[in-house]
Formats: structure tokens, C-alpha cells, sequence
């Protein structure tokens, strides 16, 4: 029996590395078909070929505007519909603020938050006219919980989670899904853990997550029967303790 994700046009943005490439493999042994979205032109067609003809890789910044729009009408012409936005792209600064870089901040919240603004408005009216669909945020802990040594990057959070719980319910009655997936630490390089041995070790602790395992939450999510949502899924580290 075909999984019930089988044949679902999936858009994965921050496709290239961690979360995004995790899921992006989950899915594809689902037979879903892949849009997969990110700045790293070589890490996406690498990923791509991998993944196999079921997979389109477009380079694609979630700041420029433009890059957005190309990213759902090249799969929509592509694959012919979109069911999935995976609207994961982020970025990470912790810090004290009075250390800290305004410029910075401010590139973090056009990526966090209006980066998943634009993606989420861009694809709207495809479900909207299908009357289906489900969109997926990669939020964090932080969106829930106020964490003193990353106050910028909490503030993104807590406005994503403002923005999926509103956004669900304008939605709703047009059979469109919308959830937030919140994880705690992720041993990826969005923490700067580049090698398999540094990941293992800190598996082995207890106090991180890979990143697959995200991934495999983010499978569940999606193949929930029509009539489930799932508004938040939170997922820590055994060992994180906030």
C-alpha cells in the first residue's frame, strides 16, 4: 500500500543542508516529488542528483522577492500543483544585545520571519485554488520559551509561532493545514557541528538531536489523516534543560 505522502509536490526552502536535507531525503523514499530551495547552488544540485528525476533544485534567496515567486512557478509548472510547503530556512544569532549587531538582527529577521511571510503568501493562492494543502514551519523551543542568550533569534521564533497559529485559522476552511515544528538543540551546522564523530558525541550525551529526527517528525505531520492537525510539535534533546 502507497504511503499516503506518495506523489505529494513538496517545496523545502534551507533544502541544502541540516533539517531541510533531512527531510528532503525522508521524503524522498516516500516518493514525493521535491522542489528544493536554497542559496547553495552546488549543494542542492548535488542533493538533487542524489535524490533522483523526482527532485528540481532552484537556487533561491527567501530575502529577494523574486527568487520566491520563480521558486513556485517553476514547480508549479514543473510538477503541476504544490501540496507541501516546508518553510524551513533560517538563521541562527545568539548573544548578549548590548554586544550585538542590529544589521545582523535585521538580516536574521528578513530570513526568519518575512522570508516565511513571502514564501507562505507566494503559495497560497495554488492551495487556496486546490482547496488543499499543508504548510510546515520550522520553528524552535525558543518560539515557545523566552531564552536570555539568544533574545533576537527567540523574538523571530514567537513571531512565527504568532504568524502559524493566526494563519491556521484564516485557512482552515479551505481544507489547508498549517503547523509549526519547534525543535530544541539540532546537531547540525546551524550550531556550528560540522563532522559525524562531533554529531555522535553529542548524540551519545543526550544533548542534541539529529537532525533526521526532525525530519521523521516532520513525515509524521504530513501524513496525518485530512481531518487532524497537528499545531505544534515541540522535540528536545532528553539532556536540554530549559
Amino acid at each position: 500500500m502507497a504511503h499516503p505522502l506518495a506523489g505529494k509536490v513538496v517545496i523545502i526552502t534551507g533544502a541544502s543542508s541540516g533539517i531541510g536535507a533531512a527531510a528532503a531525503r525522508a521524503l524522498a523514499r516516500l516518493d514525493c516529488k521535491l522542489t528544493l530551495a536554497a542559496r547553495s547552488a552546488d549543494k542542492l544540485t548535488a542533493l538533487a542528483t542524489e535524490l533522483g528525476s523526482n527532485t528540481l533544485a532552484i537556487p533561491t534567496d527567501i530575502t529577494v522577492a523574486a527568487d520566491i515567486t520563480q521558486m513556485i512557478a517553476k514547480t508549479v509548472e514543473h510538477f503541476g500543483r504544490v501540496d507541501v510547503l516546508f518553510a524551513n530556512a533560517g538563521i541562527y544569532i545568539p548573544g548578549q544585545v548590548a554586544e550585538g549587531d542590529p544589521d545582523a538582527w535585521a538580516k536574521l529577521m528578513d530570513v526568519n520571519v518575512d522570508g516565511v511571510l513571502r514564501s507562505v503568501h507566494a503559495v497560497l493562492p495554488h492551495m487556496l485554488a486546490q482547496r488543499s494543502g499543508d504548510i510546515l514551519v520550522t520553528s524552535s523551543i525558543s518560539g515557545f520559551i523566552d531564552i536570555h542568550w539568544e533574545p533576537v533569534y527567540s523574538a523571530s521564533k514567537h513571531a512565527i509561532q504568532g504568524f502559524v497559529h493566526t494563519l491556521r485559522r484564516q485557512v482552515a476552511p479551505a481544507g489547508i493545514r498549517v503547523g509549526a515544528i519547534a525543535p530544541g538543540r539540532v546537531a547540525n551546522e546551524l550550531w556550528g557541528i560540522t563532522t559525524a564523530e562531533e554529531v555522535e558525541k553529542h548524540i551519545a550525551e543526550h544533548d542534541y538531536i539529529r537532525s533526521e529526527d526532525v525530519a521523521e517528525a516532520v513525515v509524521f505531520m504530513l501524513s496525518q489523516p485530512p481531518h487532524v492537525t497537528i499545531r505544534d510539535l515541540v522535540m528536545l534533546p532528553q539532556n536540554q534543560d530549559l
